[in-house]
């Protein structure tokens, strides 16, 4: 029992973790992107916002399944 409490602990922590380098890697390319032009910024402002929410969607769908398993255990 007590290992599904540790299961789930690091699982979120590994949800957090590769959410946070998803979100920090599109930041750093969306940056250098309006940086080479920065005509373009709005629309890869867009497409950023757009793939960060994605990413931040599936953090939390791993973040529910962990709470799920931490609450059936």
């Amino acid at each position: 029992m007590e290992f599904a409490y540790l299961a789930a602990g690091l699982g979120a922590g590994i949800v957090a973790i590769g959410a946070a380098l998803g979100i920090g890697m599109i930041g750093r390319a969306a940056t250098e992107s309006i940086a080479r032009q920065p005509e373009a910024s709005g629309d890869i402002r867009g497409a950023m916002i757009l793939t960060a929410a994605f990413i931040e969607g599936v953090a939390l769908f791993g973040a529910i399944i962990c709470i799920i398993l931490a609450l059936k255990s």
